[in-house]
C-alpha cells in the first residue's frame, strides 16, 4: 500500500476541478511522493473507454515540500462526453519504479483506476432537484368510491374493505396481482392541499395507463388511462391542480415491455383488433421477438406475461416517442411534466437519447429519470457501458446507493461507509445529476422502511410476512430510526422522495406487502408532523434545495454535514446510536436549532452540541 496522501482525487491539492467536467475542460493531477522514494518522474495514463484509446502523459516536477515531490500536469478533457480510466506511473532514473492506482503502489497486475467522467453541457430542470417528491401506487392511495371491474382487460376484482390486506396467493403457479382497492386520480386531486402542505413540489405516480394488472406495469394501452383511475380529464384535472399548487407531476414510462393482454399483443383475444399473438398481420407483429410463434416469445426476466418489445422497430420508435402525437409527446401535453423510465438497463442508449429529444422537443422544461439501482455513471448492463449521465440521456436517476448506504449506517455501521459511498457518487455523477438525484428510503419495489429499520427481520414466506406486525418495542425503535433517516432525506442534496405512507408510519415486506392502501384515520400523526416540519424547512431554505455539501463529521453513529448557498448554512446533525455524542463545530456563531426555535451559544471552541441517543440536530443561521 502506498503512503497517505500521495493522490488523493477528492482533495484541490491533487486534482482540480473536483468530480466530473465539462468537456474541454482543463484539468489539473498532482501526484506528491515521499521525496525519500526518489522518484524523478512520474506519467498519468489516462484510458479512454469509449474511443478505446491509452494516453500517457508526464507530469512535471513543481518542486519539493513537507518532505515530497511535487508532480503536476494540466490537460484538456476530450471534446465529446467520455469515461476516462487513469492511474500513474512513477520511476527514477535507474529505471526502477511502480504504478499507482486505488490500491496504492503496485508493481504487477491489472491496475485499479480512479474514474473521471466528461459530460457535454446539461439543461437540468431547476424544479425537481430543489423540491420534494412523492410516490404514488395509484390503486392504494385513496378511494373515493368502489369502483366496478366488469368488461375491462383482466380478471379483476375488488376489495369492499379499504384496509384489507393485498391480496398473495398463488394462481397457477403465479401470483396473478388481478385485486384491485380503487385508488383513483380524483383520489389523489382531493389531498393536494395535505401534500402541498408536507412541501411536495413533484408527484411521481406508478403506471397509469390500462393494464390487467393492479400494478399496471404490464402496460395494455399507453393512450388511455385505466377507466379505474378515471378518464383522461381526470389526469388533466390533477396535472393543472397541482400545478396551482406548484406542485408537477411526472408518469412511469414502461417501454422495455408490454402486457401479454395488451391491444398490442391480445394473447387471451380480449381487444377486437388482431394483436401480435393472433396474427403475424398485426401492426404490431414485428414490435416482438418470437422465437416460436405465437407461443415462445422474449419477455422480461422470463415472465411471459411480460412480452418484450424490440425498442430499435422504427414502427415502436414512432409510436412512443417520434410520431408528433407520440406516447410521450402526447402525455406531456395533457399536463405531465416528464417521465421515469422503467428498468432503464434494458432500454438502449439510443433509445434514451431519442426519447429525451422528444420530451424536451415537447416541454423544454420536461424531466427524464432513470430506474438506475447501482452508480449510473459507469454501469454496465448487458456487457455495455452505459452513457446515462454524460448529457445526451437522462436528467437524473434513483439513487439507489443513497438508499443502500444510509439504511446500513441507522442499522449499526458507520457514517464514514455513507459519507464514501455518496463522495464516490458525487465524485462521479456531473453536479446537476448530483443535485437532481432521486433520493428515497423506500418504493414499491422495496420493504418498508419502518420495518427494515425495527431491528425485527422479517419472515422467511408470503403467508408468513402477510401476517406478520411489528411488536410495540419494535415499531418504537422503528419510528425512532425512520425520524432520522426522513431528516438526512430531507437535509441531503437532490429530491427527497417520500413513498406514499412512509410518512403515517405504514408497514409491509416484499412485494405485494409494501403496496398496501393508505391508512386514513389511522396514520401515526406524530410522524407525519415530522416529515411535514422536515418538507416545510426544504422549502423555505435555499441552502436545502441547492447549497453545496460539506461533511462535518462522519464516525460511527455520529453523522454531520452542512449546505451553504449565498450565505446561508443548514447544518444537521445526527446520532443513530444509543449513547450520547458530543460535537464541538468550530468557528460557528449566531445559529439557532431550527427544530427547537432556540439560539445557540457558541463557547471559545466553537458550538458545542450533546446528541442523545437517536436524535438530531437541525441548524441554521
Amino acid at each position: 500500500m502506498s503512503e497517505p496522501h500521495v493522490f488523493d482525487p477528492r482533495s484541490p491539492l491533487y486534482k482540480t476541478p473536483f468530480g466530473a467536467v465539462l468537456r474541454g475542460q482543463s484539468v489539473t493531477l498532482t501526484c506528491r511522493p515521499l521525496a525519500r522514494d526518489a522518484f524523478t518522474h512520474c506519467a498519468v495514463l489516462l484510458h479512454h473507454e469509449f474511443a478505446g484509446i491509452t494516453q500517457e502523459t508526464e507530469l512535471f516536477y513543481t518542486g519539493g515540500s513537507d518532505g515530497r515531490a511535487c508532480f503536476s500536469a494540466t490537460f484538456a478533457a476530450p471534446p465529446e462526453p467520455e469515461l476516462i480510466w487513469y492511474h500513474f506511473r512513477l520511476w527514477r532514473d535507474d529505471g526502477s519504479g511502480c504504478l499507482l492506482d486505488k490500491s496504492g503502489y503496485r508493481s504487477e497486475g491489472a491496475p485499479e483506476p480512479w474514474q473521471l467522467t466528461v459530460y457535454q453541457e446539461n439543461h437540468t430542470p431547476e424544479w425537481f432537484g430543489a423540491g420534494v417528491t412523492y410516490q404514488i401506487f395509484p390503486d392504494r392511495y385513496c378511494r373515493l368510491s368502489l369502483p366496478n371491474p366488469a368488461g375491462l382487460v383482466g380478471d379483476r376484482w375488488v376489495h369492499k374493505d379499504w384496509s384489507e390486506g393485498p391480496a398473495w396467493m398463488m394462481e397457477d403457479g403465479e401470483i396473478k396481482n388481478r385485486d384491485f382497492f380503487g385508488g383513483s386520480l380524483q383520489g389523489i386531486t382531493a389531498h393536494l392541499e395535505d401534500l402541498e402542505a408536507m412541501g411536495v413540489s413533484t408527484l411521481y405516480l406508478c403506471p397509469i395507463f390500462e393494464s390487467a394488472s393492479n400494478h399496471r406495469y404490464n402496460t395494455a394501452d399507453y393512450t388511455k388511462i385505466d377507466p379505474m383511475l378515471g378518464t383522461e380529464e381526470d389526469f388533466r384535472q390533477l396535472c393543472a391542480q397541482a400545478r396551482e399548487r406548484g406542485i408537477r407531476v411526472i408518469l412511469d414510462g414502461v417501454f422495455n415491455h408490454t402486457g401479454s393482454q395488451s391491444i398490442y399483443f391480445n394473447a387471451d383475444g380480449f381487444y377486437d383488433t388482431l394483436g401480435a399473438a393472433q396474427s403475424q398481420a398485426s401492426p404490431w407483429y414485428e414490435w416482438f421477438s418470437f422465437i416460436q410463434w405465437p407461443q415462445t416469445y422474449e419477455s422480461w426476466w422470463g415472465i411471459h406475461t411480460l412480452p418484450n418489445v424490440r425498442e430499435d422497430c422504427p414502427d415502436y420508435l414512432d409510436y412512443i416517442i417520434r410520431n408528433e402525437d407520440s406516447v410521450v409527446r402526447r402525455w406531456l401535453r395533457a399536463g405531465a411534466s416528464g417521465w421515469r423510465l422503467d428498468v432503464a438497463d434494458e432500454l438502449p442508449d439510443a433509445f434514451i437519447e431519442q426519447l429525451r429529444a422528444a420530451v424536451e422537443e415537447t416541454d423544454p422544461d420536461g424531466l427524464v429519470l432513470g430506474e438506475v439501482w447501482e452508480d449510473a455513471s459507469n454501469k454496465i448492463s448487458y456487457s455495455l457501458r452505459r452513457k446515462y449521465l454524460l448529457g445526451r440521456e437522462l436528467h437524473s436517476v434513483m439513487n439507489y446507493p443513497f438508499r443502500t448506504t444510509l439504511i446500513a449506517y441507522l442499522q449499526g455501521g458507520g457514517a464514514e461507509h455513507f459519507q464514501d459511498a455518496m463522495e464516490t457518487i458525487r465524485e462521479n455523477y456531473p453536479p446537476d445529476a448530483f443535485l437532481s438525484n432521486l433520493n428515497f428510503l423506500g418504493t414499491h419495489d422495496t420493504p418498508r422502511i419502518l420495518n427494515l429499520l425495527s431491528g425485527e427481520p422479517l419472515p422467511e414466506g408470503r403467508e408468513a410476512q402477510a401476517a406478520f406486525r411489528l411488536s410495540p418495542v419494535g415499531r418504537e425503535r422503528g419510528l425512532a430510526l425512520v425520524r432520522l433517516a426522513a431528516a438526512v432525506l430531507f437535509a441531503f442534496p437532490g429530491s427527497p422522495m417520500v413513498y406514499y405512507g412512509d410518512e403515517a408510519g405504514m408497514e409491509g415486506g416484499g412485494d405485494p406487502f409494501n403496496r398496501g392502501t393508505y391508512p386514513w384515520g389511522q396514520e401515526d400523526k406524530t410522524l407525519v408532523e415530522w416529515f411535514t416540519r422536515l418538507g416545510a424547512f426544504r422549502q423555505q431554505r435555499p441552502s436545502l434545495q441547492r447549497g453545496t455539501l460539506t461533511w462535518l463529521a462522519a464516525e460511527g453513529s455520529l453523522l454531520a454535514f452542512s449546505r451553504e448557498y449565498d450565505g446561508e448554512i443548514t447544518i444537521l446533525v445526527v446520532n443513530a446510536g444509543t449513547e450520547t455524542r458530543a460535537l464541538t463545530l468550530p468557528r460557528l456563531s449566531g445559529m439557532v436549532d431550527l427544530l427547537r426555535s432556540q439560539e445557540l451559544p457558541a463557547g471559545e471552541n466553537g458550538l458545542n452540541l450533546a446528541l442523545l441517543g437517536y436524535s438530531v440536530r437541525l441548524l441554521g443561521n
